[in-house]
């Protein structure tokens, strides 16, 4: 069996391994890391050596760091990553180049159908009917979208939302609200087969679905990182905010990931403020007394328009796992436009955690 996992901000770990009674055998660990003294790789694949095989990646990150000799140094590599690469082995994990990718970039669409592309998509990649999307959003109206365990009073000024014309809908992921508005963000979801995930926790999950983007960042000047959980920062402060939702496959079987990322591109901050409630709770939580201090916008720091940084973005992952041009299908569009009416529409649904 065969896993890599690349690890986020690192290096390219891949482990080949057997299983035999119930243990690991053989193993063989590679990769474009750095690791000294060169006795060190022996020791980790000694560690991995009869290792039951429903051990945990962090359970067999102990047995390696056990292992390893005295002064052992680790550089674009952890014992945890090699832990991670043997998961996705025994899970027969999927990676990236093994798809096609499809990108949809259309013209800016409303809230709600914003919501209801994210959950039709995800529920096509997951029943096979369509490949792993990257789809870039362009909003056709200001909105502040609230996560989907969040209390609709709690975050949302209904006051300073009228007054500036706000649409308030709830996604169908968790984590916290977003505002965007029209120019001022960078929004774009992954729709990908829960294979592409598997052997990774929930959280590593995070990290290396937003790793692409990091490296396209880097690209253009901006040295970014993960912040758990679900954070993109640089040393400017947070830049983007990443959900999920995992969605089951046609009867029970194998299912999708939805993962998508709202970035500061040129925010107005005094506006986000007068339309969330942003509580001192969650500003203590941060580290900061003011919201304003921790989303600090694309513009400024890039230099660049954001149609510049939007294809930025997409050639680097062009460039990585290649990417065909593609659109939303009539089917599919349709079904978008009845959970619009039937779901993301309705008060129901919007205040379900009122």
């Amino acid at each position: 069996m065969h896993g890599e996992y690349k690890v986020p901000g690192g290096k390219l770990v891949v482990v080949d391994v057997e299983v035999a009674d119930g243990v690991l055998r053989h193993p063989q660990v590679a990769g474009d890391f750095f690791l000294e003294p060169d006795e060190a790789l022996h020791a980790v694949n000694q560690a991995l050596d009869g290792a039951p095989a429903d051990t945990d990646a962090a359970g067999l990150a102990s047995r390696i760091d056990r292992a390893l000799p005295e002064g052992t140094v680790m550089y674009g590599l952890t014992s945890e990553a090699v832990g991670i690469a043997v998961r996705r082995a025994l899970a027969h994990a999927t990676d990236w180049t093994d798809y096609d990718w499809q990108l949809i970039y259309d013209g800016p669409q409303s809230p709600g159908l914003h919501m209801a592309l994210d959950e039709v998509l995800t529920a096509e990649v997951a029943a096979g009917r369509r490949p792993p999307t990257l789809r870039v959003w362009e909003w056709a109206a200001p909105a502040v979208i609230i996560g989907s365990f969040q209390s609709l009073r709690n975050e949302v000024d209904p006051a300073g939302a009228e007054r500036h014309g706000i649409e308030v809908v709830r996604r169908i992921s968790g984590g916290g609200a977003m505002f965007v508005e029209p120019g001022n963000t960078i929004t774009y979801s992954l729709s990908v087969p829960d294979a592409l995930v598997q052997g990774l926790s929930f959280q590593d999950s995070y990290a290396y679905l937003d790793d692409w983007v990091l490296e396209a960042l880097g690209e253009m000047g901006i040295k970014a990182w993960y912040q758990p959980l679900n954070d993109i920062a640089t040393e400017q402060g947070k830049i983007a905010g990443a959900a999920q939702k995992r969605v089951v496959g046609p009867d029970g079987g194998p299912g999708a990931v939805l993962h998508h990322v709202t970035m500061a591109y040129d925010i107005d901050a005094d506006k986000m403020l007068e339309v969330l409630r942003t509580g001192r709770e969650k500003m203590s939580d941060k580290g900061t007394k003011s919201a304003k201090k921790r989303v600090d916008p694309l513009r400024r720091q890039t230099g660049l328009p954001r149609h510049e940084v939007i294809a930025g973005m997409v050639d680097s992952f062009r460039r990585r796992y290649g990417l065909t041009d593609g659109k939303v299908t009539d089917a599919e569009l349709a079904r978008a436009q009845e959970l619009v009416r039937d779901k993301f529409s309705s008060p129901e649904w919007t205040a379900r955690v009122p």
